[in-house]
């Protein structure tokens, strides 16, 4: 059972790790007067238009990707309990 617990823990670690590396990732993009900068973690860190960062925008458009995430988490579990593999 600890060993169990251990290795829970070590996974737990590991995730933390990999989704902090994620976040050190960016990739921007321009376009006319849009300049948008992306996370590896697919959140939008800034987003600007005609120079002035549209914050209210950005967090919309994070807080509805973050929906979106949660709707296919749960599809996705129901589909893997429906194909008898343990939730995840």
């Amino acid at each position: 059972m600890f060993d169990k617990i251990k290795e829970l823990n070590r996974l737990k670690q590991t995730q933390s790790r990999i989704k902090k590396q994620m976040e050190e990732i960016f990739a921007t993009k321009e376009k006319g007067n849009v300049r948008i900068v992306v996370r590896g973690d697919k959140k939008i860190q800034k987003l600007e238009i005609d120079g002035e960062d549209k914050k209210d925008l950005r967090e919309l458009i994070n807080d509805v990707f973050g929906e979106v995430d949660k709707k296919v988490e749960k599809q996705m579990r129901g589909q893997l309990k429906d194909l008898g593999l343990p939730d995840l």
